[in-house]
């Protein structure tokens, strides 16, 4: 268990900085300024996405919760976006409108995560 949760951290962690160094590249290319730090919204995505599959590690080894995974997994999606919307309020709504490439940066890095973290979690599921 303890190599899948270092085999987890290692794949987020390339996710993010590949992911994050393409996007922070372009960002700069194009002179773009964005009202919130790209670091932090990336930042907040490994983390979280790290805490939920090393959760659903743990929690599949357990034949009572096992049945019910898929439904706690949409549950934390549901959690998550809750709290990213919660911390990243200020720069996300008080804002008129976002320009085009900012909606953007908020959105790469929700589905490079999501479409991680659903891969990992299907390998989980596929396991048992």
């Amino acid at each position: 268990m303890i190599r899948s949760v270092l085999l987890f951290s290692v794949v987020f962690f390339i996710v993010f900085i590949i992911g994050f160094s393409i996007h922070d590249f372009l960002i700069q290319k194009q002179q773009i300024s964005l009202p919130f730090s790209l670091k932090k919204v990336y930042l907040f995505h490994l983390f979280f996405s790290l805490i939920i599959c090393v959760n659903f590690l743990i929690f599949s080894n357990f034949n009572k919760f096992f049945e019910q995974l898929g439904f706690i997994y949409l549950g934390t999606i549901l959690l998550k976006l809750t709290l990213f919307c919660f911390l990243f309020y200020p720069s996300i709504f008080t804002e008129e409108e976002l320009a085009l490439s900012s909606r953007m940066s908020l959105f790469v890095p929700v589905i490079l995560f999501l479409i991680t973290e659903a891969t990992i979690v299907a390998k989980i599921l596929k396991k048992k």
